[in-house]
């Protein structure tokens, strides 16, 4: 593997990397974000202004980094399980940022905000005792490198030091990813279909989980 260092985000360090993040996650689920955002330079707007605020579903409080130097390499961002949804309905801050400044609308966030109903069944919630990875991403000059695979394992240790029981996440049936899991030891457990998204070309989503041991 390259030399690699996985460290917790800080505010310098998000600071500094903040425009590299929205592609990262984006590349997690493309067709799914798009369904969601409707256009890529607003789902930017969004991912980015969440980066900076804490507590967001976005943020880099919840972010472990692989650095490569100075360079980022890839991204976890992860947390109790619970947070899912309460990270997620934080993100009226950042809606009301952008709106602010003039770089969303009332109409979009509407938008935003039925696409999310239709969707949120694609992603059953998360028990109390779980570790969950909202996303994980390494950019393509890094892959194959062990960079995904030293933050998976930072993830599993920062379950274990919590006292979670399992480590799970979501992800589309059609990503690549799907078998990088299941080398890292994660099962599916489920698979979820939304009619309304799947319209959209939206695939089925996996819950995919491990337990975790110290």
């Amino acid at each position: 593997m390259t030399a690699i260092r996985i460290t917790q985000a800080e505010r310098e360090l998000a600071e500094r990397h903040a425009d590299e993040i929205p592609e990262l996650v984006h590349a997690t689920g493309p067709v799914s974000y798009d369904y969601h955002f409707g256009t890529r330079s607003l789902f930017d707007d969004v991912v980015r202004t969440s980066w900076l605020i804490e507590g967001t579903l976005f943020a880099w409080d919840a972010t472990t980094l692989a650095l490569d130097g100075e360079k980022l390499a890839g991204i976890v961002m992860a947390f109790h399980g619970p947070q899912f949804r309460e990270r997620q309905a934080a993100l009226v801050a950042v809606w009301r940022e952008l709106i602010a400044d003039g770089r969303a609308s009332e109409q979009e966030l509407v938008g935003i905000l039925e696409r999310s109903e239709h969707a949120m069944w694609l992603n059953p919630v998360v028990r109390q005792d779980r570790h969950y990875i909202h996303a994980i991403s390494v950019k393509p000059e890094y892959r194959g490198k062990g960079v995904g695979v030293a933050l998976m394992q930072s993830a599993k240790e920062a379950g274990i030091r919590d006292g979670r029981v399992a480590l799970e996440l979501d992800v589309l049936s059609d990503n690549p990813a799907v078998q990088f899991y299941r080398s890292q030891g994660l099962e599916l457990l489920a698979e979820t279909r939304a009619p309304k998204p799947q319209e959209y070309g939206v695939p089925p989503e996996l819950r995919m989980g491990t337990p975790l041991a110290d």
